[in-house]
């Protein structure tokens, strides 16, 4: 008898995505965990699959981890973070003002544009939004929004609308944007700002990215087997060090979610999962009532 695969759930962001998959499901397979994955379009297509029992291991965004958790609390399960990179944990994102920018304390940022990324990224939107609420600047209310939405439902795992709010900066756009810590880098190197042309007016407290995710009803055994793996993984190993530069890593830890907190009040001040969770919850509603 064939052992059924272990199925993992991934958002396909960029073509990248099938090569790391590919490359890990070699792996897997070759130290004898059965295994296989399905590459989604988007994370709330991701969180819904998982919910009905189509994959068993869900490589979420902080996002997708905030949605499977409250969406199976609301059905009586529980969602449990296995596993995460060493580059998930402790993470911050910048308000950054152009260099001669007027603008000295996030105070002055009262009747200004702020530019963030796409509407669902935690890292480019949401949680500088809440950085700057809890400072007593209301989103809308004290300052203007400017979104770049790119690839909603991404979850701002492409950067593109963060890289356009860094453009918009340097244009006189927005008069500040949000990007995560990483990109002042990355963003600098590609070109997208001069040297010193930018600088940090405030940073968010810390907080954590990515997980793998599983349920309650996912296999024990298997599940045991792909943590396991992941965690012999070796960046010193010749044929294992490419797929985790392509997945920015150098070790697998152990999943916490102490580093979400900042991000579940994120969503419950601003409102952004509202539509998804009363569509969620009707959806339920309704298989109740057929069944």
């Amino acid at each position: 008898m064939v052992e059924a695969p272990l199925v993992l759930g991934a958002v396909s962001y960029a073509t990248k995505v099938i090569t790391i998959w590919e490359g890990f499901a070699e792996h897997f397979r070759a130290r004898g965990l059965p295994f296989d994955f399905v590459l989604y379009s988007n994370y709330e297509s991701q969180v819904e699959a998982q919910l009905s029992g189509h994959i068993h291991v869900a490589w979420n965004s902080p996002l997708a981890w905030i949605e499977t958790v409250r969406m199976a609390e609301a059905r009586g399960r529980r969602a449990r973070a296995i596993a995460m990179r060493d580059s998930d944990q402790d993470l911050t994102s910048a308000v950054l003002v152009r260099s001669d920018s007027e603008v000295k304390t996030v105070s002055d940022l009262r009747g200004k544009r702020v530019g963030v990324g796409a509407t669902d990224s935690p890292q480019a939107t949401l949680l500088p939004l809440l950085h700057l609420a809890e400072q007593r600047l209301e989103p809308g209310r004290d300052f203007e929004v400017v979104y770049h939405d790119r690839l909603v439902g991404k979850h701002g795992d492409h950067i593109g609308g963060e890289r356009d709010a860094a453009k918009a900066l340097l244009a006189g756009g927005v008069d500040a944007a949000c990007v995560i810590d990483s990109n002042l880098l990355t963003f600098a190197k590609e070109g997208t700002w001069p040297g010193g042309s930018v600088r940090v007016l405030d940073k968010t407290e810390p907080y954590d990215h990515c997980n793998f995710t599983t349920l309650d009803d996912a296999p024990r055994q298997p599940v045991e087997r792909f943590a396991k793996l992941l965690f012999e993984m070796s960046y010193d190993d010749p044929a294992v060090r490419p797929l985790l530069d392509l997945e920015g890593l150098k070790a697998w830890k152990p999943g916490r979610v102490s580093g979400y907190a900042a991000l579940g009040r994120a969503v419950d001040r601003l409102g952004t999962l509202a539509d998804w969770f009363a569509k969620m919850g009707a959806m339920r509603a309704d298989a109740k009532g057929s069944g």
